[in-house]
């Protein structure tokens, strides 16, 4: 075997042993791996970490995290909120998803949230809707644009994007007005999931008297902002039924919501693809800026592209 030969078994050696290491990571909620994975094999070229750190309330988990394009701004911003069941996850270890999004024009927002016995129903929406307050107060300093503000997020932070999206009352509270949310993408997001089967959903949200008020169905509206819900078919976790619904829902009510379903992608494969070396799977990076695209709103002027 010559030496092309060898190189290309090693680099196929190292791609199967970090995507076992990812599947461990993921079900033990040790993501910062994918991170280290999407550093050490990618690259870091044409963004920045912009901030790290940054408190957004007076809670240690009340931080967030900033990767930007290395190019003037004002660039549209993109909220990503981590998923983890909402009792695991912490805001840089989606650094990937940053610099996925930050190459393509987007300031990318990652919050961190209360988690576990501290993160019940309703505080991480009381979190993200706190982070969004500041993104609209701050995020100019840094390049962001805080007229185009996207929600995104996979798993439990799918279900803070879309309440955020739909309930008005959380960004209310915080002194935002209707249609401050320019869009939302959903990844592998629970949408209508009572009765709650899962502990992680047990203990986040088994203490609600009203179940309807923590589900994202009940809250869907006309004037809702459009929506993007991105699932696999193999998603066990998350039922691809989740999104079925809601877009349906959605589309009813007249809003816009596009649904699509990936074959063979399990629940996290959706994050899985935004992370080098995986990311040969465009599926979900190109439905989500293409989704964007289509929405003046929410989208990078063709001129500052860097895709």
């Amino acid at each position: 075997m010559g030496w092309i030969g060898w190189t290309a078994t090693i680099v196929l050696v190292l791609v199967v042993a970090l995507l076992g290491a990812w599947r461990y990571a993921h079900a033990t909620g040790a993501v910062g791996l994918l991170e280290w994975a999407d550093r050490t094999i990618g690259t870091t070229q044409g963004t920045a970490v912009a901030a790290s750190g940054v408190a957004f309330g007076d809670d240690p988990a009340q931080r967030l995290d900033i990767i930007a394009p290395n190019t003037p701004g004002p660039h549209p911003v993109i909220v990503f909120f981590h998923g983890g069941g909402w009792h695991s996850g912490r805001p840089e270890d989606y650094r990937f998803v940053g610099r996925t999004f930050a190459r393509a024009g987007y300031v990318v927002v990652l919050p961190g949230y209360r988690l576990g016995p501290e993160g019940i129903y309703p505080r991480m929406l009381e979190d993200g809707a706190a982070a969004l307050a500041w993104t609209n107060a701050e995020i100019a300093r840094f390049g962001g644009d805080p007229r185009q503000v996207i929600l995104m997020g996979h798993s439990a932070g799918a279900h803070t994007a879309t309440m955020l999206g739909l309930e008005r009352q959380w960004l209310g509270q915080q002194g935002l007005p209707d249609g401050f949310v320019k869009a939302v993408v959903g990844l592998a997001g629970p949408y209508d999931f009572h009765p709650f089967t899962s502990d992680s959903a047990r203990n986040a949200f088994g203490h609600v008297r009203d179940p309807a008020a923590t589900q994202p169905i009940t809250f869907v509206r006309g004037d809702a902002p459009p929506m993007l819900l991105l699932t696999g078919d193999a998603d066990t976790t998350v039922k691809p039924r989740n999104s079925r619904v809601l877009a349906k829902a959605l589309t009813d009510a007249g809003a816009r919501a596009e649904l699509v379903i990936l074959p063979q992608v399990d629940h996290a494969g959706p994050v899985l693809k935004l992370a080098r070396p995986f990311a040969r799977d465009t599926r979900v990076r190109d439905a989500a800026l293409g989704f964007l695209d289509t929405l003046p709103e929410a989208s990078v002027p063709v001129q500052a592209e860097m895709r």
